[in-house]
């Protein structure tokens, strides 16, 4: 997939992008992938490059009085949208069970990666999502992005029904697997669901259906059964969350900690 997502130039000029970043902001990057339609393998011929990454600043930073902002953004262009987080941030919002930093760590499409700073922030971040948190995310983004389907002309936008399957595929992976940290691109999110070949079809006729089209295009209606398919994710959810007990995650600050001062002594 990433040949045909991201031509061999993109990447250069992408990877030239972060490596101007590191030297202008003076941070290590320990990661930078691409985290949008092209990583989750629907993207459209005019689709943008959504590039995400986590920094580290040198510990001696971090014992500065003055402060700069958490986040690292350069101004969005009609081909490229780029930001990252300092990993103090990220690791503050997995403690929180933020699901958008677990699909950042299982993006496809890297440009940009230290290994092992990887490897040990997905355990962390497997450590500390907790799944009641992660299914209330990814319900949220489905009531969400449903209520943008509609089309202006009565149909409805075909990359809009996309954003509300990729939730519901995220729901029904973590209802059979009993885990909070689903794959982010939809072929493998699909091979853990156990989708019927019916559905299964259906789903691969409008994904062909959506890389062919420019991203503002339309479909007369949705699919019938697509449709069941997403509001039973959500009855089924919505099940699990009133059955299963409401606890406190616990929060190892220590290892964060632990995490924090050793990436960041390696930015120095």
């Amino acid at each position: 997939m990433t040949d045909t997502a991201v031509s061999p130039q993109m990447r250069a000029a992408i990877v030239a992008r972060l490596k101007d970043i590191e030297a202008e902001e003076q941070v290590r990057i320990l990661f930078a992938i691409e985290s949008g339609s092209r990583a989750w393998g629907f993207h459209s011929p005019d689709s943008d490059y959504d590039v995400r990454f986590v920094y580290a600043r040198p510990v001696e930073w971090h014992y500065r009085l003055e402060k700069t902002r958490d986040v690292i953004e350069r101004p969005i262009d009609d081909e490229l949208d780029i930001s990252g987080w300092e990993l103090g941030k990220a690791l503050g919002l997995a403690m929180r069970s933020n699901a958008v930093i677990a699909e950042w760590l299982q993006s496809p499409i890297t440009y940009l990666a230290d290994t092992e700073a990887v490897q040990q922030l997905t355990a962390f971040a497997r450590d500390v999502l907790d799944r009641r948190s992660v299914t209330w995310h990814y319900l949220a983004l489905l009531e969400r992005q449903r209520s943008r389907l509609a089309a202006p002309e009565g149909g409805i936008r075909i990359k809009r029904y996309f954003y509300v399957l990729r939730p519901s595929l995220a729901l029904r992976w973590m209802r059979l697997n009993d885990q909070a940290m689903p794959p982010m691109d939809m072929a493998t999110l699909r091979a853990g669901c156990d989708l019927s070949p019916d559905l299964a079809a259906s789903l691969d006729r409008l994904t062909q259906q959506k890389m062919a089209a420019k991203e503002r295009a339309e479909s007369a209606g949705s699919d019938p059964l697509l449709d069941r398919f997403i509001a039973g994710e959500e009855v089924a959810a919505r099940d699990w969350l009133s059955r299963s007990e409401s606890r406190a995650q616990p929060r190892d600050w220590q290892a964060a900690n632990a995490l924090h001062m050793a990436l960041s002594r390696r930015a120095g």
